[in-house]
């Protein structure tokens, strides 16, 4: 081939002949106009995907997070109950100490005469004592005239009588105490028995 002035001696169809691209069948153009309309459809297809499979891991994890924060609410909860029995606990055991001192101090009231002035010295000390317990929660229980419950109640004797009703307590030897609602010690008492009843 020669060259003249750039041009070629070659024939153009003949040149497109040699270059032109061989024909395509035509189930391939229908595959590739197919390829081309369902990528788009397959693109949205895969971004709903996406955007779903994102909303259910969002859903996942918020429910987790809640999960835990009311975890975590109960904890602190029960912590604050736990260290509030734990206060009541040991105000108790302190209070289990100083019961027998009020025994004695109501013991010492009992045998001294009561126009001494260490008599009244005394009660007033007591009465000091006892308002001190309380505003601890410390209460004080009435056994006398009441009917015996085992619950409050610890029976030292039996009495057999007629002048009071069966079960009935008739004199408290150690006095009960609460604290606040709870059973601190039972009342150590006498408890009367009616066969009649």
């Amino acid at each position: 081939m020669a060259r003249t002035n750039g041009k070629s001696d070659v024939d153009p169809a003949q040149l497109d002949a040699e270059h032109e691209l061989p024909a395509a069948d035509e189930t391939e153009e229908t595959e590739s106009t197919s390829s081309a309309e369902v990528s788009p459809r397959a693109a949205a297809t895969t971004g709903d995907f996406d955007l779903q499979r994102l909303k259910a891991e969002r859903d996942s994890l918020l429910d987790r997070l809640a999960r835990l924060q009311a975890e975590f609410e109960n904890a602190r909860k029960r912590a604050t109950r736990e260290q509030q029995d734990f206060r009541e606990y040991a105000v108790a055991d302190a209070l289990k100490t100083l019961l027998p001192v009020l025994d004695s101090f109501e013991r010492a009231l009992q045998t001294s005469p009561e126009q001494s002035e260490i008599h009244k010295g005394v009660e007033l000390i007591y009465k000091q004592l006892q308002d001190a317990l309380t505003k601890l929660g410390l209460q004080p229980m009435v056994a006398t005239g009441q009917p015996f419950d085992p619950h409050v109640h610890q029976a030292i004797e039996m009495v057999d009588t007629t002048e009071a009703a069966d079960h009935q307590v008739l004199e408290e030897l150690q006095r009960g105490y609460k604290l606040k609602d709870r059973l601190l010690r039972p009342a150590m008492v006498k408890v009367a028995r009616n066969p009649r009843s």
